[in-house]
């Protein structure tokens, strides 16, 4: 089979009357690309980050984890601007590595997403029920559901919309939490009825590293997938305004916030809470007072900070929901562009998105829902295994597919002022990204609790080399 022309993709799709339309703004990119970073694993997760690797080595854990991040998003610049193509990854992979490759993280891609949509309904139909209990979770879980679907089947201008006020809500709670977390270190905001926090004594109270140097190590895995959505510019970049100027701007300003927030976060939580509390805090009861927010936020004295929580969380749930039906979609549309799906797959609305993607994917996400009656514990550390396997394949196949562009680039006798964006450092960056990428993905076959979701994803991998082969590869 050829490799695809990346300009097709943005051409019509055989049998189809309209293609994905350019509606997307940078506001619109970098607020996908914080949405899609900032959620359950930051509000909750984060304590348990700092509870293993200490408060420093949490802090260079999250600086570690941003600078892989950043050093992927270089390389998915370059290829995003001097390629824009909607369901990128998988075409930026057969251009650059190999046919089989790309229809290989395409797939894996999806599989990511899909696998996740039914834990974000599910988890969020929980949360509500905590506040009308008399109301099933079914019924949260088919409102969310609808809720998301229409937001995705409306338009992509719709979606982008949608999408940017749900992430800004997420953005804006850890602003605020930073914001009042600095004031009660530095005396401004009384703290758990003192006149102020320790400032910042917490933060080596039990020596730099309490728990050694291997936690910062093995908590990547939990940092790096706390940066999972980043990536989403690349998805998107077939349907924004003026690419060339939007999309490099878009990745250096969502990291770097990221950076920030996450950092500046667990700068906080750090300073204001002993390490050890941070992962559990049992004062309040259980579940959703676990997350150092509201421990933080109860101890500044905000009223209702469980209320406030869990409204957040609840739209941090949806707004990963609704960027994820988005991502994964697209990736089923370009699939059926390249014709490696049947056509109906890439069947576009008049509005401009593909409808039948869309109403698939969602189906996709059907196993999570199941994990209300069959063991919500072990179903939900299954999938975020997949998906985390998943985003470490695509993040190492962006690297390596722009290790290879630029290569191929130079034999072409082009030079690197042709380049509309270029990714700095070059071969360092894209090295480097691709190694230390592989040494997080191979860190969990260590991790019990990870590894079923790890072999099921080599399983499903081999399965897409060997289908692609079988069905598309060109028989001599």
């Amino acid at each position: 089979m050829q490799s695809p022309n990346p300009s097709t993709q943005q051409n019509v799709a055989e049998g189809n009357s309209v293609s994905l339309k350019r509606t997307m703004t940078q506001r619109h990119l970098i607020m996908l690309s914080l949405g899609g970073a900032i959620g359950t694993g930051l509000f909750l997760s984060s304590g348990q980050v700092i509870a293993q690797a200490g408060p420093i080595g949490a802090v260079i854990s999250y600086i570690i984890g941003g600078l892989i991040a950043y050093m992927v998003m270089l390389c998915l610049g370059e290829l995003a601007v001097n390629q824009p193509v909607t369901g990128s990854f998988g075409a930026f992979a057969t251009n650059n590595i190999g046919p089989g490759t790309g229809y290989m993280v395409s797939w894996m891609y999806w599989l990511g997403w899909s696998a996740t949509l039914g834990t974000e309904f599910t988890a969020a139909a929980l949360l509500m029920q905590e506040w009308f209990p008399s109301i099933s979770v079914w019924i949260w879980t088919l409102i969310f559901a609808s809720a998301v679907l229409i937001s995705n089947l409306t338009s992509t201008r719709f979606f982008a919309e949608s999408e940017f006020w749900l992430s800004f809500v997420k953005v804006s709670t850890v602003l605020v939490f930073i914001v009042l977390g600095l004031g009660a270190i530095f005396g401004f905001i009384a703290f758990d009825g003192y006149d102020s926090a320790p400032l910042f004594s917490n933060l080596t109270a039990h020596g730099w590293f309490p728990n050694g140097l291997f936690p910062i190590f093995a908590t990547m895995l939990i940092v790096n997938f706390a940066f999972n959505g980043t990536e989403m510019i690349g998805i998107a970049a077939g349907e924004t305004e003026n690419p060339e100027k939007n999309v490099p701007k878009a990745i250096h300003a969502a990291v770097w916030r990221l950076m920030i927030f996450f950092v500046g976060t667990i700068i906080v939580i750090s300073a204001l809470l002993p390490y050890q509390e941070a992962g559990l805090n049992t004062a309040h009861g259980s579940g959703l007072s676990n997350s150092p927010f509201v421990s933080v936020f109860n101890f500044i004295g905000i009223p209702y900070a469980e209320d406030i929580m869990r409204f957040v969380i609840i739209t941090a749930l949806l707004s990963t929901a609704n960027s994820g039906l988005y991502a994964a979609s697209r990736m089923m549309w370009a699939l059926s562009v390249q014709k490696q799906l049947p056509k109906i797959f890439s069947k576009l609305t008049s509005s401009g998105t593909p409808v039948i993607a869309i109403l698939v994917t969602m189906i996709g996400g059907l196993p999570g829902l199941l994990s209300e009656q069959f063991g919500a514990d072990v179903i939900f550390k299954n999938l975020l295994g997949i998906a985390a396997f998943t985003m470490v394949i695509v993040w190492m196949s962006i690297c390596w597919s722009q290790f290879n562009f630029r290569r191929q680039w130079l034999r072409e006798g082009k030079t690197l002022t042709e380049l509309k964006f270029r990714t700095p450092w070059f071969p360092l960056i894209p090295i480097l990204g691709f190694t230390t990428c592989t040494i997080t993905g191979l860190s969990m076959a260590a991790d019990p609790e990870m590894l079923s979701g790890f072999i099921g994803c080599l399983i499903f991998m081999a399965l897409c080399y060997a289908n692609y082969y079988w069905l598309y590869h060109p028989k001599n």
